[in-house]
């Protein structure tokens, strides 16, 4: 039984001021306090760089994790501007977007470096929340499962095992649109990826990695995306800005 996940996706949002204000909101929602451990849903917030470490120093206290937007491949060097595993985990920080759409649509990830970051997470017990995902034109033209197969035996490619790995299906079109993949859509795709995993590392291991949905998710649809089997969790942009909605979500989870 895999254990459902909310991740929550802040981008370019928030300051280090307004962080103890979200997580007092935030576990009142979900009524927690110190003592009380989250142990039916795991939940998540990938955070600007900044707020890494006030983050993980509020988060740790009720079992929530923190997690990096992005990561560079290399140990360290001459990349001005890019952050190294090593610099994350010196925060607590064990976790990290790969491959985001806004990552490949306006930064330039492409599938090559996406592979490269997956390969040093997992080669440095780093967890990576890789993203996949069609863009509107290639859905309306049928291409989903091959944009989405391309994407995935990419990296899977240089990998002998799965480790933490988590994979997110995003589907572009949805992505602050408004928009969202019905939930027999998403089931349609994470179906896809799961056997991707089967055919890459048998069927019993690919039972056991989480695929998380990642387009415009909503305390309005959660319910219905959780209906799924292959869905087992979401990767939440907007909604998770608010801490009543996204608590909401996690309790959905439950």
């Amino acid at each position: 039984m895999r254990k459902k996940l909310l991740a929550g996706n802040w981008k370019m949002n928030k300051l280090n001021a307004e962080l103890s204000d979200y997580f007092e909101q935030f576990t009142k929602a979900l009524r927690l306090n110190e003592t009380q451990v989250k142990n039916q849903v795991d939940t998540l917030f990938a955070v600007p760089y900044l707020l890494l470490e006030k983050s993980a120093s509020i988060a740790q206290k009720f079992g929530i994790s923190i997690a990096a937007q992005n990561v560079h491949w290399e140990k360290s060097g001459a990349f001005t501007g890019e952050v190294s595993i090593s610099m994350l985990k010196e925060l607590r920080v064990q976790t990290t977007l790969i491959g985001h759409s806004e990552r490949r649509q306006y930064f330039g990830e492409t599938d090559e470096t996406v592979t490269k970051k997956v390969k040093a997470c997992l080669e440095n017990g780093m967890t990576p929340i890789v993203c996949v995902g069609e863009r509107r034109e290639e859905r309306e033209q049928g291409k989903t499962s091959q944009v989405v197969s391309r994407q995935m035996q990419a990296f899977l490619e240089v990998i002998s095992s799965p480790g933490s790995l988590i994979v997110a299906y995003e589907p572009v079109w949805a992505i602050g649109t408004g928009l969202s993949a019905t939930s027999d859509q998403a089931q349609e795709v994470h179906a896809l990826i799961r056997d991707i995993l089967s055919k890459k590392f048998g069927k019993g291991t690919a039972d056991t990695i989480r695929i998380l949905y990642g387009g415009s998710a909503s305390p309005k649809n959660v319910d219905d995306l959780f209906t799924k089997p292959d869905i087992d969790g979401c990767l939440v942009g907007g909604a998770s800005l608010k801490p009543d909605e996204f608590a909401a979500m996690v309790l959905a989870g439950r």
